[in-house]
């Protein structure tokens, strides 16, 4: 990150208690700036913070010291706010026109964009500044590393989706895996269903048919029973005619004697 810290003897001298007022909030913001970036094992964003603070104090003296608004935009950055911050130099690159300035603010622009993961707009912005000082060695180092990171996440993307395709294949198996199953059961329930039919069709047409039969059959006490009356009747008759034959007898005995 470029960074445009200006000595006290850069300033422009105004007169009067603005030009005083401005020089303190430019100091007030340079220290805490300076403060946030000395121990680089954490990120001092209350340093950072304050030197914000501070810078648009100045600006509201002075609203378009370009140098000001340079140092409020890295500020921004530093609390870990690049969406802000890429914000702030995109203002800062319309507004400037010096070449040095503007090499500064497009790479500064590549950074905030590249903490965000906007790949394409940070390569576009440090390519912006290389072609207005093509020699910057930092500037060209974070383009490799831009499009190093881009290439890294194509490739990421492209894992991702393949086994988002693969474990969509695989759930679509399944499903067709559960159908097949649902269909197999719902055949073996409509055989089930069907081979009770035919039973239940086979045992009606059996009653019918045992219905429609004559009644042939006797039982033994029935057929004994129908057995000792024609044995009765035929004793009586016998009986009856014995009785015949004997009256019979007695006239012709009688008729023989006259």
């Amino acid at each position: 990150m470029k960074i445009l810290i200006l000595l006290m003897l850069l300033l422009v001298i105004v007169p009067g208690a603005f030009a005083q007022k401005e020089r303190k909030f430019v100091r007030e913001g340079n220290g805490y700036y300076n403060d946030g970036l000395k121990d680089t094992t954490k990120l001092d964003t209350i340093s950072f913070g304050k030197a914000e603070v501070a810078y648009r104090r100045a600006l509201e003296l002075k609203p378009e010291d370009f140098h000001w608004q340079f140092n409020l935009a890295n500020s921004i950055y530093k609390q870990n706010k690049p969406d802000q911050a890429a914000s702030e130099f995109e203002k800062l690159a319309e507004k400037t026109t010096l070449p040095a300035e503007k090499s500064m603010v497009y790479h500064n622009l590549g950074n905030s964009l590249l903490a965000q993961k906007k790949f394409d707009p940070s390569i576009d912005a440090y390519k912006k500044a290389l072609r207005i000082n093509p020699g910057d060695p930092e500037t060209k180092y974070n383009l490799a590393y831009a499009m190093k990171m881009k290439k890294k996440d194509q490739e990421q993307k492209k894992k991702d989706q393949d086994k988002k395709d693969k474990d969509k294949d695989k759930d679509k198996d399944k499903d067709k895996k559960d159908q097949d199953k649902d269909k197999n059961k719902d055949q073996d329930k409509d055989q089930k269903d069907k081979d009770k039919q035919d039973q239940n069709k086979d045992q009606q047409n059996k009653d019918q048919q045992q219905q429609q039969q004559p009644q042939n059959k006797i039982s033994k006490q029935s057929a004994e029973q129908m057995l000792k009356a024609l044995e009765n009747d035929e004793k009586q008759t016998q009986e009856k005619v014995k009785k015949a034959q004997a009256v019979k007898a007695e006239r012709n005995k009688v008729e023989k004697n006259w």
